[in-house]
C-alpha cells in the first residue's frame, strides 16, 4: 500500500504550498486509521524539503513517479521515498529512499550491520542505513511477482541529510562496506551526488505507472530465493529429517496445502521435549513451502534461534533469507491471512505485549500469529516456559484459534535425539529435579556423559578441551549474577566470580553466541542458549536452586536483578505469596532443565550449593 503517490510535478508543488505533511497525514488517517504523532509529522516537513532540492532538476522527468510511505505487504515495515520512471534503454526502474535525520550516528562492533545513534528518547542500537534500504528492496524484489515478471530494478540508498561525514567516513567502513556497495550512502552536502545516481536509472518518466504494478503484484517468493533455500539445506547433514521427524514434516506439509487449496484457516501443533527436532523440523518447512510458491515465514520470540539459524543457511553471507526469519512481534498491525504459512518456532516463549524499543505493543502474540496466517505451525515444549511473561502453552493456542475460526491439529515429536537419543535422560532429569515423579531414578543404562565436578575450573577445563573438535561446546549458567550493561562488550570484565574462578557473561555484541569462534570463552545464559543445541554442555547452578531437608528448593532472590526473567516477582509475592513462589519454582526448574539439555552427548554441571551437588551425584549412581 502507498500512502502518498504522484508525479514529480506533483510533490514539487506540495513542499512549495507546504502541504506535502498535511497530505501524507490524511492519507494514512483515510488508508490505515491512524493518526501522526507531531515528530513523525516534523520529520516529513524536514527530510522532504531535501529531497525537493535533489529532485528539482529538469534531468529528473517531471512525470516520474512519486511514492511516499510506502508499506511494504506482510510487514508492518514502510519505504520512505520511492522515485519510478525508465532508463536510457526504456528499462522499468524505481529508486528506494531511506530518509535518516540522524545526525551523530556511531558505529557498532562485531554486530552486523548495526550502529547506534539517538532515537526514541535515548541512545539505541539500529541497523545501518543502507542495510536497512537495501533489505526493503531485497523483500520486494524476492517477494513481488509484478517485479519478477517484469524485469524491474530496484535501486536502494539511504540519505542522511543532517550527517556529515569525515574522511574517512565511519559508515563506510569495511563492517558496513557490502551494503553501502548495494546502497550507497549520501550525506549533508550531497545533494548533487544522490541526484545523479537518480538520474542514472530514471530518465524517462512512467506516469506511476510503474509504482502501480508494485503496489498491486501478487505475493510470491522468486524463483532466485527459492533455488537459494534450496540449496542451502542440500547436503547440510544438520537438516536430515530422521524417523517421525520426516512423518511431522509430511503431515504438516499437507496440512499447509489444503489451507491454500480450500483457503480454510488451520493451526498446528506440534509438541516436543528438548531434542526431538522441533527447529529441523521447520526450517524443512520453510523451504519445502517456499520452494512451492507459498509466503513462509520462521518466527520465534527469542532472537537466538533466528539468528543462529539463519546464518547457518546463508553461510555468514548477506542473503535476502534473513528477510524469512521474523520476531514473534512482526504480526501486531497484520491483516488477517496474510501469509500463506507462518512457522513459529519455540512457542512456549511468547508472550501478550511485545516489546518494540521503548514502546509496548500489541494484544497477544499467539492471537496476531494465528490472525495473519491461513497456514499457522506452532512448536512447543510446555516444560520450557523460563519467564514470568511466557504465555505459550496448547490451551492458549487452542482458546484463539477457536475465537479466530482456525482449525486445530495436533501433532508430536516423541523420539529423542540429544543427549545421545536417551529419553531416558530426561527423564531421570525431571526426576531429580522434582518437576515429576518418573521411574528414572538412576542413569545405569544410559548412554550420557554426565558429571557433577567439584569447581567451575574444572568446568571450564572440559568444556574448552571438547570444544577444540568443533567449536560446538559451551559453559552455560543460571542468572545469579550481575550482567552489568557498562561493560557487555568487554570480554575481561569478569561478571561471574566464585572463589578463584572468574569469566565474563556472553558478549552483548553478538546475536550469535551459539556459533561464533570465542564464545566458549564466555558463559550463555537462557537467553542466548534456548532453542539451540551444541555437543558438550557445562552448567553452573547458582544459589537459586538448592538442596535442603530433602528436597530440590528454588529461590528466587538470588536472581540477579538485571535479570528479566522473574520481572514482577517481587510485587506478586507480595499481593499472592502462594502463586509467586509456585511461579517462581516452575521458571527456575525450568530454566536449569532447559540448559542441562542442550547437549547432545554431555553435560558437566557445578553447583554452588554444595549439598545440591551431593545430591546429584547420588542420584546419577
Amino acid at each position: 500500500m502507498i500512502v502518498y503517490s504522484g508525479l514529480k510535478t506533483d510533490f514539487l508543488t506540495a513542499v512549495e504550498e507546504d502541504s506535502i505533511a498535511s497530505e501524507i497525514e490524511e492519507n494514512i488517517y483515510n488508508k490505515m486509521h491512524r493518526k501522526t504523532a507531531q515528530n513523525e509529522f516534523r520529520s516529513w516537513e524536514n527530510s522532504l524539503e531535501y529531497m525537493y532540492k535533489v529532485l528539482n532538476d529538469d534531468g529528473i522527468a517531471k512525470d516520474a513517479g512519486i511514492a511516499i510511505e510506502y508499506n511494504i505487504p506482510q510487514t508492518s515495515k514502510r519505504v520512505d521515498f520511492i522515485i519510478s520512471g525508465y532508463d536510457q534503454k526504456k528499462t522499468p526502474n524505481v529508486v528506494i529512499i531511506e530518509l535518516k535525520q540522524w545526525d551523530k550516528v556511531n558505529t557498532v562492533a562485531g554486530q552486523d550491520a548495526l550502529v547506534e545513534t539517538y532515537t526514541g528518547n535515548g541512545m539505541r542500537k539500529v541497523v545501518h542505513p543502507s542495510y536497512q534500504a537495501w533489505s526493503y528492496a531485497s523483500m520486494i524484489t524476492d517477494y513481488n511477482q509484478n517485479v519478477q515478471q517484469q524485469n524491474i530494478l530496484l535501486h536502494p540508498c539511504a540519505y542522511m541529510h543532517n550527517y556529515r561525514k569525515s574522511n574517512p567516513e565511519k559508515l563506510e567502513m569495511d563492517q558496513y562496506k557490502e551494503y553501502v556497495e548495494d546502497a550507497p550512502l549520501f550525506a549533508r552536502g550531497e545533494v548533487l551526488k544522490l541526484r545523479e545516481f537518480i538520474k542514472k536509472s530514471v530518465t524517462y518518466g512512467d506516469n506511476r505507472q510503474i509504482l502501480y504494478e508494485i503496489d498491486n503484484g501478487k505475493i510470491k517468493p522468486s524463483k532466485s530465493l527459492q533455488d537459494a533455500i534450496n540449496s542451502m539445506l542440500k547436503g547440510n547433514r544438520e537438516f536430515i529429517m530422521l524417523d517421525e521427524q520426516k512423518v511431522v514434516y509430511e503431515e504438516i506439509l499437507r496440512i499447509s496445502t489444503a489451507c491454500m487449496n480450500d483457503t480454510k484457516k488451520r493451526t498446528v501443533i506440534v509438541k516436543g521435549g528438548p531434542g526431538t527436532g522441533k527447529t529441523v523440523v521447520a526450517i524443512n518447512l520453510l523451504a519445502k513451502l517456499t520452494g512451492e510458491g507459498q509466503f513462509v515465514q520462521y518466527t520465534s520470540k527469542n532472537s537466538a534461534p533466528r539468528n543462529v539459524y539463519s546464518k547457518k543457511l546463508t553461510g555468514f553471507k548477506k542473503s535476502s533469507v534473513s528477510n524469512m526469519f521474523k520476531g514473534a512481534g512482526s504480526y501486531i498491525d497484520a491483516e488477517a491471512n496474510i501469509v500463506d504459512t507462518i512457522i513459529c518456532d519455540e512457542g512456549h516463549r511468547l508472550t501478550e505485549k511485545t516489546q518494540l524499543g521503548p514502546k509496548v505493543s500489541g494484544e497477544n502474540q499467539v492471537k496476531e500469529i494465528i490472525n495473519a496466517g491461513l497456514c499457522s505451525v506452532f512448536f512447543i515444549d510446555e516444560s520450557q516456559r523460563v519467564t514470568l511473561k511466557d504465555i505459550g502453552s496448547v490451551s492458549e493456542i487452542k482458546k484463539w484459534a477457536e475465537k479466530l475460526g482456525s482449525e486445530v491439529i495436533e501433532l508430536e515429536l516423541v523420539s529423542q535425539f540429544r543427549c545421545n537419543g536417551s529419553d531416558g535422560y530426561l527423564a531421570w532429569l525431571d526426576n531429580v529435579l522434582e518437576i515429576r515423579d518418573t521411574a528414572n531414578f538412576d542413569m545405569k543404562d544410559i548412554d550420557f556423559d554426565i558429571q557433577i565436578v567439584d569447581s567451575p575450573n574444572e568446568v571450564r577445563n572440559i568444556i574448552i578441551e571438547r570444544n577444540k573438535v568443533s567449536n560446538h561446546a559451551r559453559i552455560l549458567a543460571g542468572y545469579c549474577w550481575e550482567w552489568y550493561k557498562a561493560e557487555q562488550n568487554n570480554t575481561d570484565y569478569h561478571d561471574i566470580k566464585i572463589d578463584d574462578f572468574e569469566m565474563s557473561w556472553n558478549l552483548g555484541n553478538t546475536t550469535t553466541f551459539a556459533i561464533d569462534d570465542s564464545s566458549v570463552n564466555e558463559i550463555g545464559c537462557i537467553h542466548t542458549s534456548q532453542g539451540l543445541e551444541f555437543d558438550y554442555v557445562g552448567v553452573i547452578i547458582g544459589d537459586d536452586m538448592r538442596y535442603e531437608d530433602g528436597h530440590i528448593v528454588t529461590d528466587f532472590t538470588k536472581r540477579a536483578k538485571t535479570d528479566q526473567s522473574l520481572k514482577g516477582i517481587k510485587a506478586l509475592y507480595k499481593q499472592d505469596p502462594q502463586n509467586a513462589l509456585k511461579e517462581a519454582d516452575e521458571i527456575i526448574k525450568n530454566t536449569y532443565r532447559t540448559l542441562m539439555t542442550r547437549g547432545m552427548k554431555g553435560c558437566y554441571v557445578y553447583c554452588t550449593d554444595k549439598n545440591l551437588a551431593n545430591y546429584l551425584r547420588e542420584c546419577l549412581k
